[in-house]
């Protein structure tokens, strides 16, 4: 059985890809390069380019053209419930954390719906971003309600918090409720992160429970959408 030309093109280029011939943020040959090189027409690459930005290899940014996705991105578990330090652990790379705001606030009324808080309770606040070889990825707002968690340090923040939660506090962490949803960036999301030419960024709001299911920690997490592939388990059951 024949195999369409911009089926050979787009295996050919995703090869390259895999194997770093095209590196993560470079630009791949325009459409006419392509016809060029496979001599083809220019229609057949633009399905090849189509198909790799379907697929995650690619995204095609006006003006700019083609530009290669990092294809090893960092699994992120949905289901799971796992600190950032728990998931640098099993990436092998070079990760830090900055802490750039640490703060005991009172709560408006919409973080206290949030907490399902009482008025007058007051509130941890914690600004990190998250960096991985040297780019700046994640930002992360955490609120933790003080009644749970009595004190807080930049050191605990830049370390692990759910560790010091955990173990030297002795508190469990039971599950959460996590909300999803692709958002334009902002201008603080510009100012914090190496966001580069992407317009969107994946939010992940976290309400996170302790044992006696009752609230005690609220989260959004910003994450760069060309370094994550968010990931879950999901298992069919009959009857």
């Amino acid at each position: 059985m024949k195999t369409n030309k911009f089926i050979t093109i787009y295996n050919d280029l995703k090869e390259k890809i895999q194997s770093n011939e095209y590196a993560p943020d470079h630009k791949l040959p325009s459409e006419n390069e392509l016809a060029d090189q496979y001599r083809t027409s220019r229609e057949t690459t633009r399905k090849a380019l189509n198909l790799l930005a379907q697929n995650g290899f690619i995204q095609k940014i006006k003006g700019k053209g083609s530009i290669v996705l990092d294809v090893n991105k960092m699994n992120f578990p949905v289901s799971g419930l796992v600190s950032f330090k728990e998931v640098a652990r099993k990436i092998g790379k070079e990760v830090s954390t900055h802490v750039h705001e640490l703060s005991l606030d009172e709560m408006d009324e919409e973080l206290q719906k949030k907490l399902n808080a009482k008025q007058g309770e007051k509130v941890w606040k914690v600004v990190r971003t998250r960096e991985i070889d040297g780019e700046s990825v994640i930002l992360d707002k955490d609120y933790f309600l003080q009644k749970t968690v009595p004190s807080l340090t930049k050191t605990i923040c830049e370390n692990s918090i759910y560790e010091y939660i955990e173990n030297e506090l002795n508190v469990t962490i039971s599950f959460a409720k996590k909300e999803i949803t692709v958002e334009e960036t902002t201008p603080e999301d510009i100012e914090l992160l190496d966001i580069k030419d992407h317009t969107h960024i994946v939010q992940v709001k976290n309400y996170v429970y302790l044992e006696d299911a009752n609230v005690f920690q609220y989260t959004e997490s910003r994450h760069r959408l060309d370094k994550f592939r968010f990931v879950d388990f999901a298992r069919r059951t009959h009857g």
